[in-house]
């Protein structure tokens, strides 16, 4: 037998390369054909719930790092819960419905005017179903547990249903209302926008100073004399019908370049800079209440401008006085009101002009800009012409410019219950604090919900019209064409007539005549997601309402966030949620926003074809993803350096436990050593911060956490000198078996901390340990051990730490002067203050193996050698020598004392003394 063969160098079947790719797949289909999120959910049946619910992302194109940061996210705390005390199922869901798949079928294609509504909403539901199974494989293969075969998908029969149902309480309560009102409309799209569908850009537009010469002064103001507006918009001049002032300002009639002109004082000077003029004279000030009822001549048409009083009007720039366009503008639209103005909207769906803007008709509204000014300048009523730059809103699905223009629309009158969703949002605990106050500006501040849209692919808006026009949403005519969705779907909307989704024999006093039509609208797909508290919490029985948690991205605050408590609030009167959760975007590794056509997005299908899906889970948790976050394959592969080294320790202590079992030969903790201890309130400290992590849901801190404990406390320090214990030391020694029962609990105890971050690794890890659970998704989290001896174990060892970096820190330098080469060629000495010496002896430890030197004397501080040859530092000077003698051949400590076995081989006295009592034939080969 030779020496080498007495050492217990154990091997390990865990492989050091992990082959996540291949080996992931095979995973997941195990664990589907074993039901173990279904077996999950069995143990935890009667245990407290916990819902997350899902927000569903549009099913629309493969996955991105977006929707990989999010549902991975959900993933981890839905399978932290499961293993935490909670009944925590996890119903995905998809949204449908919406403009997108119209305009990805057009992409393909298909002639959407060659067929039937109901044919082309049949192939929208077809392409959004073939969305949804990619979306649903790319989500699968990252390892997120769930109800995959039965999720909730906004264009199911049952959805539909229910949320016509939403539609129909919220109208019972008079909160839907038909009116004519300037909104979002967007002519790429032919179709009204949400707030949330806006997005902000840069444009160049024209600005120009319009001169509105006086008509009827009222004695106020001459018939010579002219208003002066501002505006960038020039398109929208055929549509004024009024000037606002500032009632409580006051206005200045000048005589400039000799044209008399009224502008507000305040600002007199600066338009007199603008428009350069040359003499200025005030005549005299008017005040801006005196001037309402006064008139003006349009500067092209043959009608008069009203002199109106507005408190929105304001000082900071223009003229202080306001063009007023009511079919154009919201602020416009609430002023003329009060003076029964019409609303005068002289642009069509595909914004050209209409024939109510003569000499404009068929042009588009941006092109008309510069006939318009033409006309101007030649009623010399065009004072000056300028283009600058501004921040402009777009559709954000066509990146086109939107308007302002009234169409008759259906609208969720939030006015009239605004008071009671700031409320609900006040009792919500908002993760992020800003959150709350975001949210709740947006609410307080937000108009009625334009909840019409003029599509094909949604839901249909459940209204009839009676034969003098009457709309018609009747508790039991909502209610019937909900059962008929149920059943047939929405395309049945379609597909009859009126009076055929009607109950039978249903009579309205609008319709003597049995005469009855139907609204050809669709719901706004907000109303659609927003309605998933009631279409899904209220009707799935694993589930229910109001949900513990929603977590979204941080754009959902205008989104699902603010439609679904608003619908939620409507009809239950309360949040939909008892928490929400926000996170910021996926950018790129130079925090740009990802885009294909710069070339700078990552695929995550490619990185989980390459590196596997635990290293982008890893990648999650290393972010703090309450902020924007970076990912490109450079932070991937420092990820996947992270996940190397915490893999490379978990498999040194799995293959150094081989051949150990717990329930054999594990010792009890008040029965280790002091070191041993120390490791193990280590252990029981970093499954406390993880836990706590998890709950924060603050996935970083448990990364930091792991990582910190498996590379300075594990691998750096227990496991470092663990060697000279676990090699060299008898199988069954009290010390080995010490060692390796405290490998064995970090093993344990760190894969269940893992699995919901690294489900695959740590279910591979699984099956080298004795436990009883078949998968360790089926286990429970590690509980928080209560040490007795804790504080005072963490303390001296802590303090012991810190004297340990000390010691190498000198050996550093004595390997920089070529002292020594490594820690066992040491003969380390410290000169130690009274309390650095106590220290030492209190840990009643074998202080030389820890600090991993041949040999380690202790001095008192006052015998410090006088010359250099000290390292020293608070309380304690340390000597590094090269330590003489020979290198034992099995433990490779060097000695003084040994024992020559032949001329190449000797033994130190501990390792001879192992070896002659329990490989004595090592001794006479």
């Amino acid at each position: 037998m030779e020496i080498k063969e007495t050492l217990n160098l154990l091997k390990t079947d865990f492989p050091m390369r992990a082959g996540l790719p291949n080996k992931e797949p095979m995973r997941q289909k195990e664990w589907e054909e074993a039901d173990v999120y279904n077996k999950r959910q069995e143990l935890n049946k009667d245990k407290p719930s916990f819902v997350l619910h899902d927000g569903p992302p549009f099913a629309n194109g493969a996955i991105h790092m977006g929707h990989a940061l999010n549902k991975i996210s959900k993933d981890i705390i839905v399978r932290y819960k499961s293993m935490s005390g909670f009944r925590a199922p996890y119903v995905p869901g998809w949204d449908t419905h919406g403009l997108p798949i119209e305009q990805a079928l057009t992409n393909k294609g298909v002639d959407r005017k060659s067929m039937s509504v109901a044919e082309f909403r049949q192939k929208c539901a077809e392409f959004a179903w073939e969305q949804i199974e990619g979306q649903r494989e790319g989500f699968k293969r990252l390892g997120v547990a769930g109800e995959w075969d039965n999720p909730y998908v906004t264009l199911t029969k049952d959805y539909e249903a229910e949320q016509i149902r939403v539609f129909g309480k919220m109208a019972e309560k008079g909160y839907i209302y038909r009116g004519l009102k300037p909104i979002y409309w967007s002519p790429s799209s032919e179709s009204t926008l949400a707030e949330a569908e806006i997005e902000y850009h840069d444009v160049r537009s024209p600005s120009i100073y319009v001169a509105f010469n006086v008509k009827n002064g009222k004695s106020v103001l001459e018939t010579d004399t002219s208003f002066i507006i501002w505006t960038t918009t020039p398109w929208t001049l055929p549509a004024n019908l009024a000037i606002a002032v500032k009632p409580d300002t006051n206005y200045a009639v000048l005589n400039a370049d000799g044209r008399k002109f009224v502008v507000a004082s305040k600002l007199a000077e600066e338009v007199a800079e603008t428009l350069e003029w040359e003499k200025v004279e005030l005549i005299k000030e008017v005040a801006g209440k005196d001037l309402e009822g006064v008139t003006a001549q349009h500067p092209f048409y043959d009608r008069e401008s009203l002199l109106i009083v507005g408190d929105h009007v304001t000082l900071e720039d223009g003229t202080g006085l306001v063009h007023t366009a009511p079919g154009h503008g919201e602020d416009d639209f609430i002023v003329c009101q009060k003076y029964e103005l019409p609303i005068l909207s002289p642009v069509d769906e595909k914004g050209h002009f209409t024939a109510e803007a003569p000499g404009l008709e068929g042009q588009f509204y941006d092109k008309a800009n510069k006939t318009i000014t033409e006309w101007l300048e030649e009623n010399n009523a065009l004072l000056k012409l300028d283009f600058f730059t501004h921040s402009y809103p777009h559709d954000w699905r066509t990146k086109k410019p939107v308007i302002f223009r009234a169409t008759p629309q259906w609208f969720a009158s939030i006015h009239r219950f605004r008071d009671d969703v700031l409320n609900a949002i006040e009792e919500v605990e908002w993760l992020q604090p800003w959150g709350m106050q975001r949210i709740y500006n947006m609410v307080r501040d937000r108009g009625d919900w334009v909840i019409s849209r003029q599509r094909a692919w949604g839901v249909p808006l459940p209204i009839f019209y009676g034969e003098n026009g009457d709309s018609i949403m009747a508790p039991e005519t909502v209610e019937h064409v909900a059962s008929l969705f149920a059943e047939h779907g929405s395309n049945i909307w379609f597909e009859r007539e009126a009076v055929e989704l009607l109950p039978e024999g249903f009579e309205h006093p609008s319709s003597p005549n049995g005469i009855f039509t139907k609204e050809t609208d669709i719901m706004d797909v907000w109303f659609d997601s927003g309605s998933s508290h009631h279409a899904v919490l209220k009707t799935r029985e694993n589930l229910s309402f109001p949900a513990d948690l929603y977590l979204e991205g941080s754009d959902q605050y205008r989104g699902w966030f603010n439609s679904s408590i608003t619908t939620s609030v409507a009809i239950n009167g309360e949040a939909p949620y008892k928490a929400v959760l926000s996170q910021g975007m996926v950018l790129d590794g130079e925090g740009k926003k990802m885009s294909k056509s710069i070339g700078n997005v990552i695929d995550p299908n490619k990185v989980m074809q390459q590196m596997g899906a635990d290293l982008i889970r890893l990648w999650v948790s290393s972010v703090d993803a309450q902020a924007d976050v970076r990912v490109s394959m450079d932070i991937l592969k420092q990820v996947s350096e992270i996940y190397r080294k915490i893999r490379n320790t978990l498999r040194f202590l799995i293959q150094n436990t081989e051949d150990f079992s717990l329930e054999e030969n594990g010792i009890a903790y008040e029965d280790l050593r002091p070191v041993d201890q120390y490791l193990m309130n280590r252990l029981n400290e970093t499954v406390k911060q993880v836990i706590d992590g998890y709950e924060r849901f603050d996935f970083s801190d448990i990364f930091k956490e792991i990582n910190h404990f498996c590379t300075l406390d594990v691998s750096n320090f227990y496991a470092n000198f663990a060697k000279d214990v676990l090699y060299i030391d008898a199988p069954d020694a009290y010390d080995r078996r010490a060692m390796q029962t405290v490998f064995y609990h970090i093993v344990r105890d760190l894969t269940k901390l893992l699995t919901p971050i690294l489900p695959h690794t740590s279910e591979e890890i699984w099956n080298y340990l004795e436990e009883e659970e078949e998968y360790v998704q089926l286990a429970e989290m590690p509980t928080v051990e209560d040490y007795s001896n804790e504080q005072e174990v963490l303390s001296k060892w802590s303090a012991f730490m810190s004297l340990r970096d000390n010691v190498l820190k000198a050996n550093e330098v004595a390997r920089e002067n070529k002292i020594i080469g490594k820690d066992f060629e040491a003969r380390t000495t410290l000169y130690l203050s009274q309390e650095k010496r106590a220290l030492l002896d209190s840990l009643n430890s074998d202080i030389r193996q820890i600090l991993i030197a041949s040999d380690i004397r202790f001095a008192d501080l006052s015998e410090k050698p006088e010359d250099d040859s000290t390292l020293d530092f608070d309380g304690l000077s340390v000597k590094v020598e090269r330590m003489p003698g020979k290198v034992c051949t099995r433990c490779r400590i060097t000695t003084e004392e040994y024992v020559e076995l032949n001329e190449e081989e000797v033994l130190c006295h501990r390792c001879h003394d192992i070896v002659e009592t329990h490989y004595p034939e090592a001794l006479t080969k």
